[in-house]
């Protein structure tokens, strides 16, 4: 039974507005152990774009979740085009013209661009057979008027991140829907990239269309939506138009207090060089980079996306072996040929791909986080020392504040960013001396960031030596005490925190 608290709302809210096309009312879903929505309310209009906010585990993805039928809610209802609707699938969400687009991207990496975005709706030839060359086509003429410029008929393992985000953006507009949902849809693209989208989304929404898009980033917001809605714990807390508030309203609704300080960078004292790169190349990736990193010190990485800093990073962790170059850990010269090479020197990586390249979705957040941990350091006899490293994680959850049920949860039901507190947890539990962090903040909340950045710098207080990559340049500017900036494959300057703005940064960004 819907409560009269909600309907009220909800009658508030929409009085005097324009047409509606989506209404949600009442709707409450529980997981085992935990409520992820409580008589939620939300309402989407036609030629609208609605932001949704809310810390990680707030419940927006929970929500869009059931709208795109993924999940079924407990109790509530869901109205589309003025009529009740049970979308009880993916593909029932679909036909009713709903489509989203997922923060974790959900493309086969075998399959070609074109067979991605066709997939159960190929044309046919005369003998019932896929007719690809139709196929191709009918992608090409979708990404021209996207304005998109990808390459139909490659596979998309062979793409960048954000070249499979507008892969994915594409499929959803093939599908005509009326409502379509964004889920952090820019967190791989590039400044260029994200204007591109929002072209698209003010086409999109000229023609009627409804868009629901979830973000963290405030600029976002402000540029893109005509509305938001703020959720808390499960929770509704309000909705306003956008250009009725401010940046530090929205993140007192979002997280229930204030964040004075984004980026609490703390003075560490700077010791002797930990990690010195000499001339690293890795053929046809990036050439001749060098820079040193001392304890205690954050080295920022900035450029582009396609400047290559996420190669260095796998080339530095052993994932993909430079070509020549040396590198030295504390004046010695070491071979890192693999990621267990880089370990047993003191070495941690979190990568940017927490889906593909960091977590095990199938296992446990325990497994998660340990997996790393598994060495001699907590083994007896040849057995793991389960009970000990059972208490390191259930302390390192409660520093970290990873919401979970418990430990043994999946961690695919976890939110992006409490999977990224578990993966960052993971690699602190082997008191690394070098630790590199790739889009650490990611995906993540303003509250959870502001915690994340407080870690790092605490890091550093104890003597780390932290390599820290980041597409957001404020992240950069406001934690880094050195910026190695690179383009193309090369690092065109290393700039002191004291010299470095925004500015200088993008000049040799794009040198």
């Amino acid at each position: 039974m819907i409560s009269e608290r909600t309907l009220e709302a909800v009658r508030t809210y929409t009085r005097g507005k324009g047409d509606d096309l989506l209404v949600v009312e009442g709707i409450r879903k529980e997981f085992p152990g935990v409520v992820a929505l409580d008589d939620v309310q939300f309402k989407l209009r036609r030629g609208s774009v609605h932001a949704l906010m809310g810390e990680n585990g707030a419940g927006k993805s929970t929500l869009m979740k059931i709208i795109s039928g993924i999940y079924q809610p407990d109790r509530g209802r869901i109205t589309l085009r003025g009529e009740d609707v049970t979308l009880d699938s993916p593909l029932a969400a679909l036909e009713h013209g709903i489509a989203m687009i997922h923060q974790e991207l959900n493309l086969m990496q075998f399959m070609t661009v074109a067979e991605n975005i066709w997939i159960r709706r190929e044309p046919k030839n005369r003998f019932g057979l896929i007719d690809h060359g139709r196929m191709t086509r009918m992608t090409r003429e979708l990404f021209e008027r996207l304005h998109i410029n990808i390459d139909p008929d490659v596979e998309v393992r062979k793409l960048s991140v954000a070249a499979r985000q507008m892969v994915e953006i594409a499929k959803a507009v093939s599908y005509e829907s009326d409502v379509l949902i964004m889920d952090e849809p820019t967190s791989a693209l590039t400044e260029t990239e994200v204007e591109h989208l929002f072209d698209i989304i003010r086409k999109l929404r000229g023609q009627g269309k409804g868009i629901v898009y979830i973000t963290h980033k405030m600029n976002e917001l402000f540029e893109i939506a005509d509305e938001f809605s703020v959720f808390r714990d499960g929770a509704y807390v309000a909705t306003h138009d956008s250009a009725d508030v401010t940046r530090d309203d929205i993140i007192k609704m979002m997280v229930g207090r204030e964040i004075t300080d984004m980026f609490p960078k703390e003075a560490a004292e700077i010791g002797d060089t930990v990690l010195s790169v000499n001339g690293l190349t890795l053929d046809g990736v990036f050439h001749d980079i060098s820079f040193d990193v001392r304890a205690g010190e954050i080295l920022g990485v900035a450029g582009l996306v396609g400047s290559g800093r996420s190669n260095v990073a796998e080339a530095l962790f052993g994932v993909t072996p430079a070509t020549s170059g040396s590198i030295r850990i504390r004046g010695r010269e070491t071979a890192i040929r693999s990621p267990r090479d880089a370990m047993r020197n003191g070495m941690a990586f979190l990568t940017e791909d927490r889906k593909e390249t960091g977590c095990f979705l199938i296992l446990s957040v325990l497994e998660n986080m340990q997996i790393a941990a598994l060495h001699n350091a907590h083994v007896r006899g040849g057995f793991v020392d389960q009970t000990g490293i059972n208490r390191l994680c259930e302390e390192m959850k409660d520093v970290l504040r990873i919401k979970t049920p418990g430990l043994h949860e999946r961690i695919e039901n976890l939110s992006g960013g409490n999977q990224q507190k578990a993966l960052i947890a993971r690699w602190l539990l082997i008191k690394p001396s070098i630790l590199i962090l790739d889009e650490p903040t990611r995906g993540i909340d303003v509250g959870a960031k502001a915690e994340i950045h407080r870690l790092i710098s605490r890091l550093a207080g104890q003597g780390v030596a932290i390599i820290m990559i980041s597409s957001e340049l404020p992240e950069v500017l406001g934690m880094s005490d050195r910026i190695l900036v690179m383009h193309a494959g090369r690092a065109t300057g290393i700039i002191d925190r004291d010299e470095a703005d925004q500015v200088r940064i993008m000049e040799l960004a794009a040198k």
